[in-house]
């Protein structure tokens, strides 16, 4: 893995940003180092952003002619050994690597999942980080559960993450899902817009809520009906904590084969194997170019044998 070198930049104070605290200051400077304004304080605490030579407070009001030097050490290794993981790349470039996530697999490192995550293979793939908040790993800047494949973006330094974080936040990433359900909504394209917290007896668990929650929205089209389950596109406004699988169960529909918000059944966990949801596209504004990109992650094996099965029961039971 290739390791950035220390980087300097300096700038003089001029008059019209007199009175600006240092953090937003060198925040705001997009034309050098591109920082989180969280990591521009981590290097002010630890003296490698100096005010005419000398260390000041992160929220140091600047005055005009006032020297500043920012000081970027080279990025630390991650603490996380680098492990080999298949994933389908479609995109990568400096900034950016757009991949297909298989089902099965966690994201990030967390307690009882200590390995084999996407970041350990993301860590084994790429050769070119230049670092996240001074680390030398990749920037997660959106999650699919574990069971849910498909389509993500992932930043590879801090300035895509930093762009990325703030498309997602600022709601201009369009994101579109497959999934198959248990059940048929009643109109052919819908939409719910149901605040969602965590649940007020299971806590592991997110739901509906009527008072509380974080505003949530998600827009459904179906595409082909079968006798028991529907086969759906869903756009995502908003991006909370199991937002489909909450959304489509509140209204009777559940994803097939979800273990927590779904029907169980001895017969659908056979058929299914895990919950039937696929991140099929992402579209964004690349962080360096600006330019609008659009991908598409293929329907995972497992979901499309299905989906031809229940096509062609259809077809029998109806004697087509």
């Amino acid at each position: 893995m290739l390791h950035a070198q220390q980087k300097e930049f300096y700038f003089v104070v001029s008059t019209d940003l007199s009175g600006k605290r240092l953090d937003l200051l060198v925040a705001d400077l997009e034309s050098y180092a591109q920082l989180t304004r969280s990591r521009v304080q981590d290097l002010i605490r630890t003296g490698n952003i100096l005010v005419n030579d000398e260390i000041k407070k992160t929220g140091y009001r600047v005055r005009a002619g006032d020297s500043i030097r920012i000081i970027l050490p080279p990025p630390q290794p991650s603490a996380l050994i680098p492990q080999e993981l298949v994933f389908e790349v479609l995109y990568e470039d400096q900034d950016v690597i757009v991949l297909s996530k298989p089902p099965g697999v966690v994201v990030h490192p967390s307690h009882g999942h200590i390995e084999g995550t996407l970041v350990h293979g993301l860590l084994h793939h790429c050769r070119n980080l230049s670092g996240i908040g001074g680390e030398l790993r990749p920037g997660i800047v959106h999650r699919l559960d574990k069971d849910t494949s498909g389509a993500m973006i992932v930043a590879k330094n801090d300035m895509a993450h930093q762009s990325l974080v703030k498309q997602f936040k600022g709601r201009t990433v369009e994101k579109f899902y497959l999934a198959l359900l248990v059940g048929i909504p009643r109109t052919r394209t819908g939409r719910i817009a149901a605040a969602i917290g965590r649940h007020p007896v299971h806590r592991k668990k997110m739901a509906v809520l009527q008072q509380g929650g974080r505003e949530s929205v998600t827009n459904w089209e179906i595409l082909e009906y079968f006798s028991h389950f529907s086969f759906v596109k869903l756009r995502l406004e908003t991006g909370r904590t199991h937002q489909i699988r909450v959304h489509m169960a509140s209204i009777g529909c559940p994803v097939a084969g979800d273990p927590v918000y779904g029907k169980k059944s001895k017969t659908f966990d056979l058929l299914f194997g895990r919950q039937f949801l696929h991140s099929h596209s992402l579209a964004f504004d690349h962080p360096r170019s600006g330019e609008r990109l659009s991908f598409t992650a293929p329907l995972w094996p497992d979901m499309e044998n299905v989906v031809h099965l229940l096509r062609d029961k259809d077809a029998v039971d109806s004697g087509r």
